[in-house]
């Protein structure tokens, strides 16, 4: 199925539309139906009668009916879908899919309510922090003299630090909701949950390699960046290696980033189109204003604070769907059992084989190196990091960080198996009410909450409080790199406070219209979104990892052997996941997807678009494949890692032309703690303390 993110009704309604549309004869009936539809799931506990004639999908033609309900001793809720017939016998017709598509876009005023005070708060917080606070700190400190302690604070009160790091006095737990708010974008929320429906739980192994990524991330690279105290992470390159290398390590989180965050604004779009009819490009300006507003104005602080919130109604949204979504199908036990008869309760397949989409070496060494880049080398996350004023509280941060992620991610994949046991018998892809995968979980809310005002808006807050929180981090992130990396080397003099000011703010805006816009090309990729984000940003991604890896892991790598691999894998990267997505969309690549039935689906749609039920895709067998085409066949997982140690081999080998570096030419600070080990050098450990705080300016 495509992600295009056409709109899932003909045309755009709102509270007053659906008002004004009542005048129709035509549309009044559809609405009316429908009302009825919804009304059962409270009113009536009786079995769904379904009496439709079976058609099956393009991948089975039939799918086992569960007798779960009885067994564990459930009386299941039934659903608008499966209680259709039974409650349009008397009427003599069936509603169709167009009709219950614009019936079910029923965001009333209450939902429009909730969604816009979130917004609102937002909008308050980056207020408070841009104005308000700003205003009575210079008070505070223009009652102080510059020496002693208030020269401490002066520092800590610089324009840039205090914007981008929060003076480095955050607290831990602030923090550390930030980090999770800004890890779980909405291509996780919704995108996990999808990959279940679609592909069975083999990606639910991902909550053992969080841990073990996040392990590795904390023992091997952030030790370093804690104990030098960088705003821009990239910074780093200029001490291991030259300037030409740090400003090609920004270059590639600049690239990540404008590519990462269309996906993340297009995503939401995609969920209040679902259950508004809204188109996603009337919807996004508006929601990412208020991200920039907040952004431009409160800086680092603003972003914690927002994700702090936005987190909690992430969390609770996600809850109150799993909690009324398991009671409608009939309990946990009906859940677990439908997916186990349909297949999907599965372990990740136990093979080598690289292009197997999602096997346990693909997620233990493909999605391990992914997340390990991701946590350790990432300049939105170390940047929180950088928050803190201790290692102590930098450690706790993480700890809760990395728990925070497991939880969550549980909770999306959990969704993913009440997606299944909700539509077991009538799959909405294949009807067409849903028009792209991600907007399964949408679709779900709307049709199990819409007795409950307010829910709607709710969750569609908590999947744009997931968007948000990864836009704003993004743009404060790309803001310190601008700064640092582009702006401050080349100016002519330093600039003052003012001018400091100004320019972060500038790059914050710009950084944000340029994502905005970037989402009408996002909207024509055909990939579902959890597999696009990885797949396009391990362009840069690998070989950013790639640098980190040859500075911190090979001392004796110089800078040229080091342009020369991360170049190298950049261009590889670059064609082997651009064969992949034309591939992808000329169905040459085609992941086999968990079986679907529309046996019970009691709503007319369009039955001539549906392949034949003894048709199947085939693709090639891998002996007829050249060796272009295996490599681009390879499971997306292994992208960013594949990207990282093609650029530390190639490294490696241009040392044969550019030479190497002699044994201590790099200092130890510069050096993983496990190098520093195996190089018998002695171990400074990392001791943060007021006296270490330098700010930019003073760094070599």
């Amino acid at each position: 199925m495509s992600t295009t993110a056409e709109p899932v009704a003909l045309g755009v309604s709102s509270p007053v539309a659906d008002v004004v549309a009542k005048t129709t004869t035509t549309v009044a009936n559809a609405i009316a139906k429908t009302v009825a539809v919804i009304s059962s799931t409270v009113s009536t506990s009786s079995t769904t009668g379904a009496t439709s004639t079976a058609t099956a999908t393009s991948t089975t033609p039939t799918s086992a009916t569960p007798t779960t309900s009885t067994t564990f001793g459930y009386t299941p809720t039934p659903t608008p879908i499966q209680s259709a017939s039974a409650s349009l016998e008397d009427g003599g017709e069936k509603l169709s899919v167009k009709d219950l598509s614009q019936a079910l876009q029923h965001f009333g005023i209450v939902d429009y309510l909730v969604f816009i005070a979130m917004l609102a708060v937002c909008a308050v917080i980056g207020f408070y922090f841009g104005f308000i606070e700003k205003k009575q700190k210079k008070q505070k400190l223009a009652g102080k003299d510059g020496g002693g302690a208030a020269g401490i604070e002066e520092r800590r009160g610089s324009e840039a630090l205090d914007y981008l790091v929060g003076g480095r006095q955050m607290k831990v737990f602030p923090v550390a909701l930030s980090l999770v708010a800004s890890f779980v974008s909405g291509i996780s929320l919704l995108g996990t949950s999808t990959e279940i429906y679609v592909y069975g739980t083999q990606y639910a192994f991902i909550l053992v390699t969080l841990a073990i990524s996040g392990a590795i991330s904390w023992y091997i690279f952030l030790p370093v960046f804690c104990n030098l105290q960088l705003t821009s992470t990239y910074e780093y390159f200029e001490m291991r290696f030259n300037k030409s290398v740090r400003l090609l390590g920004s270059a590639f989180f600049t690239g990540a980033n404008l590519i990462w965050l269309p996906i993340v604004i297009y995503v939401p779009a995609l969920a209040f189109n679902q259950v508004t009819g809204i188109n996603i490009h009337v919807i996004t300006p508006i929601v990412c204003l208020v991200c920039i507003f907040y952004t431009t104005a409160g800086g680092l602080k603003a972003v914690v604070w927002t994700d702090v919130i936005q987190t909690v109604i992430m969390v609770g949204a996600v809850i109150f769907v799993i909690i009324k979504g398991t009671l409608d199908v009939g309990g946990v036990g009906v859940v677990f059992q439908r997916n186990f008869d349909s297949g999907r309760l599965e372990w990740p397949e136990f093979t080598f084989d690289p292009k197997v989409r999602m096997s346990m070496f693909a997620l233990m060494v493909g999605c391990v190196g992914h997340d390990a880049t991701l946590f350790g080398c990432n300049q939105m996350i170390t940047q929180r990091y950088m928050s803190l004023p201790g290692v102590k509280q930098m450690a706790h941060t993480s700890f809760i960080f990395v728990a925070g992620l497991i939880l969550l991610y549980s909770l999306c994949l959990y969704n993913g198996l009440l997606l299944y046991a909700t539509y077991y018998d009538c799959d909405p892809l294949t009807t067409k009410l849903a028009v792209a995968k991600d907007q399964l979980i949408p679709l779900l809310v709307v049709q199990s909450m819409s007795s409950y005002p307010g829910v709607s808006g709710m969750f569609v807050a908590g999947v744009f409080s997931a968007a948000l929180s990864s836009l704003s981090t993004g743009m404060n992130s790309l803001a310190a790199v601008f700064l640092e990396d582009y702006i401050k080397p080349l100016a002519k003099k330093p600039l003052t406070e003012h001018q400091t000011a100004v320019v972060m703010r500038l790059c914050t805006i710009i950084t944000g219209i340029i994502s905005v816009a970037l989402v009408f090309v996002v909207e024509r990729m055909s990939s579902h979104v959890l597999q696009l984000g990885i797949t396009i940003g391990s362009v840069v991604q690998g070989p950013l990892f790639g640098l980190f890896m040859m500075g911190l892991l090979c001392p004796s790598i110089n800078s040229k052997s080091a342009i020369t691999g991360s170049m190298f894998a950049f261009f590889f990267m670059g064609w082997l996941t651009i064969s992949a997505q034309m591939a992808i969309n000329s169905g040459e690549i085609h992941p086999e997807e968990k079986p679907v039935s529309i046996e019970g689906c009691d709503y007319e749609f369009d039955r001539s678009m549906l392949t034949p039920a003894n048709a199947t895709l085939h693709s090639r067998e891998p002996a007829s494949l050249s060796f272009a085409e295996q490599l681009y066949h390879i499971s997306f997982m292994f992208y960013t890692a594949m990207g990282g140690a093609l650029s530390v081999i190639v490294g490696h080998l241009a040392g044969f032309i550019f030479g190497r570096n002699k044994p201590g030419d790099v200092e130890d600070d510069l050096l993983s703690p496990c190098i520093r080990r195996f190089q018998k050098s002695k171990y400074a450990s990392v001791n943060l303390n007021e006296n270490s705080l330098r700010s930019s300016d003073e760094k070599p």
